[in-house]
């Protein structure tokens, strides 16, 4: 069970839009912020059950299940 309240992976995000799965994220759970980031992007390493990163290629393409932490 999670720590964290709402739906926590988003698999079926991979190969989307960046910001289109931005806002897919935060509106199936309003309790995150989804901050894009190209990959290989410096982050903290803290988990916050508030926060998903949404990792894109250089295309702008999610390239990795998008995870709150």
């Amino acid at each position: 069970m999670s720590i964290c309240q709402g739906k926590s992976c988003w698999p079926e995000l991979v190969g989307a839009k960046g910001e289109d799965a931005a806002a897919t994220i935060e509106r199936e759970n309003p309790l995150v912020h989804a901050i894009v980031l190209l990959e290989g992007s410096p982050i903290t390493l803290d988990f916050r059950c508030d926060r998903v990163w949404v990792f894109v290629d250089s295309c702008g393409i999610v390239d990795q299940t998008p995870t709150i932490g």
